[in-house]
């Protein structure tokens, strides 16, 4: 039975927990603004995403209940059932919108990529925390960190979710990064990686094509493929300096712009609440990466600090590609805000994430 030591209960990180708090609360009031009408202000997703965020907080405190070293010796398999989702997803999964992401366990429905995030970090760090030290990652070493990340991103794009893909990616170069890659190494794999992405081109959905393409000049198809950008550059734009107010955002209200209880939801915030509210937001998230990482740097092992230090850049990359994405700085590709947009999922893994955080920030007093 899971249990938390009283003795641990003192060192518990509010500060970071009252941060993550701040934020879903937050996320919970743009999404009531993002999905209400005027006959029905409490929407069924709305309700759901409340539900999500109650099992969140249940996940957040199993999360903290054991000795975040179960981990490490059980990293491979959790890896592994991660693995299996991923698999299962694409063979049974349901679909919607074009992509096959949801698998069905019981009365819920999970989008798998979420917790292959988690997974890869645990493995990652499970390989690789006999390595940090005064030694740094010889070219052979890199072997399996590769070996780790090549099949749930494969399979992840596979469905297609090309967002998720790119936060593996970044996820995985921070943590070989901390585990002591030698920066030369950066360099060669870049020379070796570089010269592929241009025939990686025709691999992906046209899609996901004409999203690139409308980034670097979103006018060229301002009514099918550039709406999204456009659109999202109106709401953050009108909201001017102080925004037009809650639940008064016309660009929300009268359906513009799209996808905007999930992947545009930075720009129904920024639209009610203007440029100070989107820099409060701003703020509000860096002070929980913040202090994320300072639970990293804080660990008193090598595989907590791995632990730690990857879902500290999963969290990050996620923010960093949403708002790069809504403001149209990067290309649009599909992916939530943590802990603020529509999404159990994303919810759930990402409240899992802040456990552990939690748990590795409480536990470097039994050392």
């Amino acid at each position: 039975m899971l249990r938390i030591d009283r003795r641990l209960v003192a060192h518990i990180d509010w500060p970071l927990l009252i941060c993550t708090l701040l934020v879903i609360a937050g996320g919970l009031l743009t999404v009531l603004s993002a999905t209400h009408t005027h006959d029905r202000l409490l929407s069924g997703l709305l309700v759901r995403q409340m539900m999500w965020a109650g099992l969140g907080l249940i996940g957040l405190v199993a999360a903290l209940s054991f000795d975040y070293h179960w981990l490490e010796r059980y990293g491979y398999f959790i890896y592994a059932a991660a693995m299996l989702l991923l698999v299962a997803t694409g063979v049974m999964g349901s679909s919607g919108g074009g992509a096959r992401r949801w698998i069905a366990i019981g009365p819920i429905s999970l989008q798998t990529s979420e917790f292959a995030k988690l997974a890869l970090v645990i493995g990652l760090a499970r390989y690789l925390h006999r390595q940090v030290g005064d030694r740094t990652l010889s070219l052979r070493s890199l072997i399996v960190p590769v070996l780790l990340v090549l099949p749930p991103a494969a399979l992840i794009l596979k469905q297609p979710d090309l967002g998720t893909v790119v936060v593996l990616a970044f996820t995985a170069g921070a943590v070989l990064c901390i585990a002591g890659l030698r920066l030369r190494w950066v360099l060669v794999v870049a020379a070796i990686v570089l010269p592929v992405v241009p025939h990686l081109w025709h691999h992906l959905k046209p899609y996901q094509q004409r999203r690139i393409l409308t980034f670097v000049d979103p006018q060229a198809d301002p009514l099918g493929a550039g709406y999204h950008i456009i659109q999202s550059k109106i709401a953050i734009g009108s909201g001017e300096l102080q925004g037009k107010g809650f639940l008064n955002g016309t660009q929300n209200r009268l359906n513009f712009l799209p996808e905007q209880h999930t992947d545009f939801i930075f720009a129904v915030f920024a639209e009610e609440w203007g440029f100070i509210g989107g820099c409060v937001l701003v703020c509000l998230y860096a002070a929980l990466l913040l202090r994320c990482f300072m639970v990293a740097t804080r660990a008193r092992d090598a595989f907590g600090l791995l632990l730690a230090f990857g879902l500290t850049a999963a969290i990050f990359g996620q923010v960093l590609v949403n708002i790069g994405m809504a403001t149209g700085s990067l290309p649009v590709v599909g992916i939530t805000l943590p802990f603020f947009s529509y999404g159990g999922s994303s919810l759930l893994a990402c409240m899992i994430a802040i456990g552990l955080l939690m748990n590795v920030s409480m536990r470097r007093f039994t050392f």
